[in-house]
């Protein structure tokens, strides 16, 4: 399953592993840029529109359900018709995402704009120019490295947003958004090439020919699962972010009712969570990998985020939070790339794509189902209680990686 230097289209593939790296950086910078100037203005327009917070709660749920069926379907559009062709999709579906919610009027034309967000899934997309273009050894630094423009694009986007909202009115940043995201698509189809993945080989590439065309297919999706050591990684995956995907979820209202700050204070919070999410990804996880293996980096990120969940179980300040972060940023980032790197790995070359869809989902279904979760834990029991949850959570799964033979083939990078 190594990729190697072999050709790809008939070119050096270290060549154009380099100037895809770029060229893939950059658009996803620039379109999560866009992604977040919508974000820092959408419940303004909802609320400018008559949305109500119960109505509000539905159109999110809308979103993360059109997303977690949106994954593995362009995972797979991706295994069958190219990187290319996908990402230009992806692309194409947020400048028509940003253009209908620019002339959203009404509440059904707000709702009507999230359609395209079924195909929306710009980060996956670049996971996936890199996981082909990379050899297994490189791939953690090359995805952190691509997380470093996520967290950019999330500095640039927030500010940005405020800032040409406030001068130019509320639809001026989505005009720009639909811009920006036509000139991304640009950008993917001069740049990269049609096929990315490596030419197949032998009988394991017959072994790995999906045995469905359809786009959407639940028995395509158990057979990667029951590939050796794919169910019990992605199932790592889901639940040990969990915990931190609720406490994320509602921290808008922890920061105000638990910590007492206002929303300018909250938006800092933010930003330096982002900051550190770019400093983990881009500057720690791939000399990690140099030093350790996959497996003590899995057990390490479970036994930290157990770490996290005894402390925010005792915090009581902001400043306890601020601290808290830390760790809490290091072991969520370490298990994302680590379990997606191994996720890659694990499946056959023409099948990455449909893997990485899948793991595409779990943010969505987290969105999903969070607000509910943690809103009913937060009533009940707490800010404490998120604490609590990632211990009961974290620690199981750090023990069982500890005995357990996980992942299935254990690797150190060069």
């Amino acid at each position: 399953m190594t990729i190697g230097p072999t050709a790809v289209d008939g070119r050096d593939n270290n060549l154009l592993s380099d100037t895809e790296l770029f060229f893939g950086s950059g658009t996803h910078t620039q379109i999560s840029t866009a992604a977040y100037k919508l974000k820092s203005l959408f419940s303004y327009l909802a609320k400018s529109l008559g949305l109500d917070s119960v109505g509000f709660g539905y159109l999110q749920t809308t979103f993360g359900v059109l997303q977690l069926l949106g994954g593995p379907i362009f995972g797979r559009f991706a295994d069958q018709f190219g990187t290319r062709a996908a990402l230009t999709v992806s692309y194409l579906s947020g400048s028509a995402f940003f253009l209908l919610l620019s002339i959203s009027t009404s509440v059904p034309v707000l709702f009507l704009s999230r359609i395209p967000s079924v195909f929306m899934h710009g980060l996956p997309g670049a996971q996936m120019v890199i996981t082909d273009l990379t050899t297994p050894a490189e791939r953690v630094d090359a995805l952190g490295k691509l997380g470093l423009c996520f967290g950019i694009g999330v500095i640039i986007g927030s500010s940005l947003g405020g800032t040409l909202g406030a001068k130019f009115g509320i639809y001026f940043p989505l005009y720009v958004a639909v811009v920006a995201s036509l000139v991304s698509a640009l950008i993917v189809m001069t740049c990269i090439p049609a096929r990315t993945k490596p030419k197949a080989e032998g009988q394991a590439a017959q072994q790995s020919t999906s045995q469905s065309s359809s786009l959407f297919s639940l028995s395509e999706i158990l057979r990667l699962m029951k590939l050796p050591g794919v169910k019990e990684v992605f199932l790592i995956k889901v639940l040990s972010g969990l915990p931190t995907g609720f406490f994320l979820i509602m921290f808008s209202i922890i920061s105000m009712n638990f910590f007492g700050l206002d929303a300018a204070y909250t938006g800092y919070l933010m930003a330096y969570f982002g900051a550190l999410q770019m400093v983990v990804q881009g500057l720690v996880i791939g000399r990690l990998t140099r030093r350790f293996t996959e497996r003590t980096l899995l057990m390490l990120s479970a036994f930290v985020f157990s770490g996290v969940g005894v402390a925010m179980a005792l915090m009581t300040t902001v400043l306890h939070f601020c601290i808290i972060v830390l760790p809490m940023v290091f072991a969520l980032c370490t298990m994302g790339i680590i379990t997606d790197n191994i996720l890659t790995k694990s499946v056959p070359p023409s099948d990455t794509g449909a893997m990485l869809g899948i793991c595409a989902s779990v943010p969505p279904l987290t969105r999903t189902v969070g607000p509910m979760i943690g809103g009913m834990l937060y009533k009940m029991f707490g800010v404490h209680a998120f604490g609590y949850l990632q211990l009961a959570v974290n620690m199981p799964l750090f023990l069982y990686i500890l005995r357990n033979k996980i992942p299935h083939i254990e690797e150190k990078g060069q």
